[in-house]
């Protein structure tokens, strides 16, 4: 009997290995992404005080248009980018939430480095 892989499962294991491997703390914060099939989250978090600093996703208000293309994903970076330009946090470690860094996660991070953030 074939058993179908539950990729979501995966992935949650891939996270915790990463995970085990970076942290954020209050200089060098670390931003995480999170992406479903039809948006996309990112969050700055500070992993010492287990507070998170600043999100941005396809669901705010600002936000228009579809959350699940490229496009929106890089808005989202920029979004992210600026907001955290208001709250001085300039450096960060990009945690990729276990995804491929490919297609609408690298467009997150493209958008966050235009927006100034480095990483």
């Amino acid at each position: 009997m074939v058993k179908k892989i539950d990729s979501n499962k995966a992935r949650l294991h891939r996270h915790t290995r990463v995970r085990g491997k970076i942290s954020g703390t209050g200089e060098c914060p670390r931003l995480n992404v999170f992406r479903s099939a039809k948006n996309i989250y990112a969050q700055i978090i500070d992993d010492v005080k287990g507070v998170t600093l600043v999100s941005a996703s396809t669901l705010d208000k600002e936000f228009t248009g579809n959350g699940g293309n490229k496009e929106a994903a890089r808005k989202v970076g920029q979004m992210i980018a600026k907001r955290a330009a208001e709250k001085k946090i300039t450096q960060v470690v990009f945690d990729r939430g276990g995804y491929l860094y490919h297609g609408r996660v690298k467009e997150l991070a493209e958008g966050a480095r235009e927006g100034g953030l480095k990483f």
